[in-house]
C-alpha cells in the first residue's frame, strides 16, 4: 500500500497482533450482523409482511443500541483507567457467549424473537466497552509518528472485514443460519487467542477524579472543540438517516430478488467502494480543504442512498452503495484523524466512547429508524426519506458549523484546533 513500510506490522510486533486479531473479529462480527438480519426477516416473512418484517430487522438495531447508549460513556472511562487490551478481550468474550447462544437457537425447531433480540442486547452492551478500550489502545502500540498508518491500515482492515464478511456470511446462511454462527463463533476465539499473544502494557497512567468526573472531562473536551463535535454529530445525523443497509433483507428477498447470496454481495456494496476510496486517500491525501470536502462527500452519501432505494437492477444497486461506502471513508478518515491526533492519551478512552457513541447511535439506531420508516413508507420509500434527510442534514451543518466547513487541513495545525488546547480543556473542567 503507497505509503506504509512493508515491514509495518512485523516493526509493531504488538500493534500487528491487535490488528490481525481485530481482523478475525471484525470478520466474524460482519458474518454475524448478516445472519442475525437474515434470520429476523426469514422468521418473520413466514407469518408476516415485508413491511413488518423489515421492522422487526430495525428492532435489532434498537436492542444493540440501548445498552450501548446507557454504557458507553462508562465504558470510556474504564479505558482510561485500566488495562484496555483486558476490556477488549472481555468484551469479545461475552459476544462469543452470545454467538453461541445463536447457535443454539438456529438449531431450534422454534427460534423465538425475544431470544434473539435479547442476545442482540448483549451485543450492543459488549461493544460498549469494546469500541472506546480498542480505538485507544492503537496509540499506545506505534510511536506518535507512525500514527497516520496505524490509522489507515486499521480503517483498511475494517472494510476488508465488511467486503469479506459479508459476503462470506450470504454464503453460509444458504447453507444454514447455525453453519454461519457456528463460523463465527470460531473465527471469536481466534481473534481472542491472536490478541493474547500481545505483551504491551495497555494500561494508561491513571488520572486523579472520580469516573464521574472524569466522563465530564472528556464530554467537555469534545463538545467545545468545534471542529470534533461538528465532524461526529453530521456523521450521526447523516448515517441515522440514511441506514439503508438495514433495509437489504427486504431489498435482496422481495425487490432484487437475488436470495441471500445477494444479499451478500450488497452488504458488501458499501465496503468495496470504502476500501478504494481508503486506498485513493494512502496515495493522494487530502492536504487542504478537508472540511468542504467532506460536506459534498456526506451529500453524496444521501444522494446514493436515494439512487439505490429506487433501482430495480442489481448491478446499479451494489454501484450505488459502493459509491455511498466511498463518501462514507472520506466521513470515517477525517474524522478519526481529527481525534486522535489531537487528543491528548489519558482521554482517548473517554473522547473514542463520545464519537462512539454517536457512530453506534448513526448504525443501531439508524437501522431502527430505517425499520421504523419501512413500516410507514415500505423500503423503497423508506431509503428514498432517508437519503433526502441526509442532503437536508448536510446542508443544515454547513450552515451551523462553519469551522467545520472552513477546516483545511488534517494534521492538527488548524487555527480553531490551536485555539482549544486538550490540556486547556481538562485545566478548565478540574476548576
Amino acid at each position: 500500500m503507497p505509503g506504509l513500510s512493508q515491514n509495518f506490522l512485523f516493526r509493531h510486533r504488538d500493534f500487528g497482533l491487535f490488528w490481525g486479531g481485530m481482523a478475525l473479529v471484525n470478520i466474524a462480527a460482519q458474518i454475524e450482523a448478516v445472519t442475525i438480519g437474515w434470520q429476523i426477516y426469514a422468521l418473520g416473512r413466514a407469518t408476516l409482511s415485508i413491511e413488518e418484517s423489515a421492522f422487526l430487522v430495525g428492532m435489532v438495531g434498537l436492542c444493540q443500541f440501548l445498552p450501548l447508549f446507557v454504557l458507553t460513556l462508562w465504558a470510556g472511562s474504564l479505558a482510561d483507567r485500566y488495562s484496555r487490551r483486558r476490556i477488549v478481550m472481555l468484551a469479545l468474550l461475552a459476544e462469543t457467549v452470545g454467538v453461541l447462544g445463536l447457535v443454539a437457537l438456529a438449531l431450534h425447531p422454534e427460534p423465538g424473537f425475544t431470544a434473539i433480540f435479547a442476545i442482540a442486547a448483549l451485543f450492543g452492551a459488549a461493544r460498549a466497552f469494546l469500541s472506546p478500550a480498542a480505538s485507544a489502545l492503537v496509540p499506545m502500540l506505534v510511536p506518535k509518528a507512525d500514527m497516520p498508518q496505524a490509522i489507515s491500515l486499521k480503517s483498511l482492515s475494517w472494510q476488508g472485514a465488511v467486503i469479506v464478511g459479508p459476503w462470506l456470511g450470504g454464503m453460509l446462511c444458504a447453507i444454514s443460519t447455525a453453519t454461519a454462527y457456528t463460523t463465527t463463533a470460531v473465527l471469536y476465539v481466534l481473534g481472542i487467542a491472536v490478541i493474547l499473544l500481545m505483551r504491551a502494557n495497555t494500561t494508561p497512567e491513571r488520572q486523579p477524579g472520580s469516573p464521574w468526573a472524569q466522563i465530564k472531562e472528556g464530554l467537555a473536551y469534545t463538545f467545545h472543540n468545534k471542529i470534533v463535535f461538528g465532524a461526529i454529530s453530521l456523521d450521526l445525523f447523516a448515517v441515522l438517516l440514511g441506514g439503508a443497509t438495514a433495509l437489504l433483507p427486504a431489498f435482496a428477498s422481495d425487490i432484487l430478488h437475488v436470495g441471500p447470496e445477494g444479499f451478500g454481495i450488497l452488504r458488501s456494496g458499501p465496503a468495496i467502494g470504502a476500501v478504494l476510496m481508503a486506498l485513493a486517500l494512502a496515495r493522494w491525501p487530502l492536504k487542504r480543504r478537508a472540511g468542504v470536502r467532506m460536506f459534498w462527500a456526506v451529500a453524496a452519501f444521501g444522494l446514493a442512498t436515494v439512487v439505490f432505494g429506487l433501482s430495480k437492477n442489481m448491478y446499479l444497486s451494489v454501484a450505488a452503495l459502493a459509491v455511498l461506502g466511498a463518501a462514507d471513508m472520506i466521513s470515517v478518515y477525517v474524522r478519526q484523524t481529527l481525534v486522535q491526533i489531537v487528543t491528548p492519551d489519558h482521554m482517548r478512552g473517554r473522547v473514542s466512547s463520545v464519537s462512539g457513541l454517536f457512530i453506534s447511535g448513526s448504525n443501531e439506531l439508524g437501522e431502527f429508524e430505517s425499520g421504523v420508516v419501512s413500516r410507514f413508507l415500505g423500503p423503497v420509500g423508506a431509503a428514498v426519506f432517508g437519503g433526502i434527510g441526509t442532503m437536508i442534514v448536510t446542508g443544515t451543518w454547513a450552515w451551523m458549523f462553519p469551522a467545520l466547513r472552513k477546516a483545511d487541513r488534517l494534521d492538527g495545525t488548524t487555527p480553531d484546533t490551536e485555539t482549544i488546547h486538550p490540556h486547556s480543556i481538562t485545566s478548565q473542567v478540574s476548576q
